[in-house]
């Protein structure tokens, strides 16, 4: 079966252009202009992936995002006009899983949407999985956190956290690391392919997010440390 995308945009044109490019590669693409028949649509018909515009009429990209995220877990990559930390940031803490500036090239958003598809919970005939290693362990366990590849699940106590597919792979991430400190170079290579242009703020926003549903002290975190100047440390300890 095809990867079902739904593409959230109100630009006729644009939309048609995307999709056309899209289905040339093998990807089924509905295409919806508006945001508040988006939120019902994402819900009832359960795409594989969302491309979510940000500027929408009726409800925006933002709006949208926070609405279906807590229900809908598959894939939402958001396109901003305006390439600002602000709309970055604001769209990862809503839940998004990755974000991409418009006017983006057809190719890259190809590459972009295949590297989130790769990560994205594994489905019968697909590869899935974060691209780890052949024998490397696919559950962890820290006190009472437990975090397995596998099933794509985590855990603390007898509390289950929901995770978003990019919130999941950074923490797996550094949870396979535990103890040593990664650089937001090292997350943006591994995650996303790309280097850290001392700008990106993605890797910041999605800690903020771990860090609450993990529990821990945003003003002095012990779970997922800040190492000033040099990046963050997945604690060994401190899971009880």
């Amino acid at each position: 079966m095809k990867t079902r995308i739904l593409l959230v945009e109100d630009d006729a044109r644009l939309a048609d252009l995307t999709a056309e490019y899209l289905r040339k590669n093998d990807f089924e693409v509905l295409i919806e202009p508006h945001g508040l028949r988006a939120e019902t649509r994402i819900l009832d018909e359960r795409p594989d992936l969302v491309i979510l515009d940000v500027m929408l009429p009726g409800k925006d990209g933002f709006e949208v995002c926070r609405a279906v995220r807590a229900q809908y877990a598959g894939v939402i990559l958001m396109l901003t006009a305006r390439d600002e930390d602000f709309d970055q940031i604001l769209g990862l803490e809503l839940g998004a899983d990755d974000y991409i500036a418009k006017p983006v090239q057809p190719r890259l958003l190809l590459a972009r949407i295949k590297a989130l598809l790769r990560r994205a919970p594994a489905t019968p005939g697909s590869g899935g999985g974060d691209g780890s290693d052949a024998g490397a362990p696919v559950e962890l366990t820290f006190g009472h956190f437990r975090i397995s590849q596998a099933t794509r699940s985590t855990s603390l106590g007898d509390d289950r956290i929901d995770l978003t597919t990019a919130e999941f792979d950074l923490l797996w991430l550094l949870a396979r690391h535990a103890g040593n400190i990664l650089s937001r170079d090292d997350l943006l290579q591994e995650l996303r392919g790309i280097g850290f242009d001392g700008l990106d703020r993605s890797i910041d926003a999605r800690i903020s997010r771990l860090r609450r549903k993990l529990g821990d002290d945003p003003e002095n975190p012990t779970r997922i440390k800040t190492v000033r100047g040099k990046g963050y440390l997945f604690s060994k300890h401190d899971w009880q």
